[in-house]
């Protein structure tokens, strides 16, 4: 399995998220489940990122997001599309990045500890099917290259995977 020094950790984010994405390709190579990738993504996502409380998915279900495999403090389960980060980036159908949730109109606050988040939409055949959701302690702990990083994940996770259930 992976170990931490199979992902050097840089100055570099750029060469950080190649070498993530690398990982992230072999990782799913062979495997089409939902569950199964996203569970593994999750859990790769949290192991090598720095500085993470919750990093996991939410899919769309009859017209709002249901939590899906995550790593991190119990969840809401339900969100209104339209609602808190995630719901903003499904109606937005693009990433947001929230350098502090206080400060983001109708932010769901799950996990109190929670000051930062970055939301990438699962977007394919330009249908959203749900989002990346990472959230940090920490403020300001996204920016544009974590937002380019976490879009190059989520492609490799959607080109790999059957997305039905």
């Amino acid at each position: 399995m992976f170990e931490a020094k199979d992902i050097p950790i840089s100055d570099n984010k750029r060469d950080f998220y190649a070498s993530l994405a690398q990982q992230l390709t072999g990782l799913l190579e062979g495997e089409r489940d939902m569950i199964a990738n996203a569970a593994n993504m999750s859990a790769l996502i949290n192991q090598f990122l720095p500085s993470l409380n919750w990093a996991g998915f939410y899919f769309m279900r009859g017209g709002e997001l249901v939590l899906g495999p995550f790593q991190g403090k119990t969840a809401c389960v339900r969100i209104a599309v339209g609602r808190g980060v995630c719901g903003t980036a499904v109606e937005r159908q693009e990433p947001i990045v929230v350098s502090d949730v206080h400060a983001f109109p109708g932010h769901i606050a799950c996990d109190s500890a929670s000051r930062s988040e970055l939301v990438v939409p699962l977007i394919k055949d330009g249908r959203v099917l749900g989002v990346l959701d990472l959230d940090s302690p920490n403020p300001n702990r996204f920016d544009d290259e974590d937002r380019e990083g976490c879009e190059t994940l989520v492609r490799i996770f959607l080109a790999a995977t059957d997305m039905s259930l």
